[in-house]
């Protein structure tokens, strides 16, 4: 038997096509959201228009928002000032820390949760770890360095897999 655990369950080309419906549909309760390269290109500081409407249509239909992230407090709490999420900092993804507390906080099942991320190695597989739905989006592109390159091109075939799968 394969191991699909790092090919994610569904993916997208951005996190805003993301609706509330398709959540819903899949017994999503909560979403934790990755921040760079998902919600914005690596670096910005705080949330565009776009992000904030986007958490606000989540919220609107019921639906829990937490931010899981492996930056620094300093960063992860100037971007989330004008959202107000449940968030944590220094996530240590791929382990599963963060979904387990937005769980424990929101009063949700892990199954109940999606991940929404960029990455293979942390975001798909934190999901796995959690037992949450693993959704994977494009990232949004900016100028990677070498390590990330190198991520990019060993997370091919999970992607293809996914494709393949679907």
């Amino acid at each position: 038997m394969k191991n699909y655990s790092f090919v994610p369950d569904v993916m997208y080309d951005r996190a805003f096509d993301i609706t509330p419906d398709d959540l819903i549909s899949r017994g999503i309760r909560a979403v934790v959201l990755d921040i760079d390269n998902t919600l914005v290109t690596y670096g910005v500081a705080e949330p565009t228009e776009e992000v904030i409407t986007w958490i606000e249509t989540l919220r609107g239909a019921g639906l829990s928002v937490a931010i899981a992230s492996n930056n620094h407090a300093p960063r992860v709490e100037l971007f989330n000032q004008k959202i107000g999420a449940f968030a944590t900092c220094e996530s240590k993804k791929p382990f599963a820390r963060s979904v387990k507390a937005a769980c424990a906080h929101f009063g949700v099942k892990p199954d109940e949760v999606a991940v929404i991320g960029d990455q293979i190695f942390t975001d798909v597989w934190c999901a796995r770890n959690a037992g949450s739905l693993a959704i994977l989006v494009k990232p949004i592109p900016y100028p990677e360095n070498l390590f990330f390159k190198c991520k990019r091109v060993l997370e091919k075939p999970f992607i293809r897999a996914y494709q393949k799968r679907n």
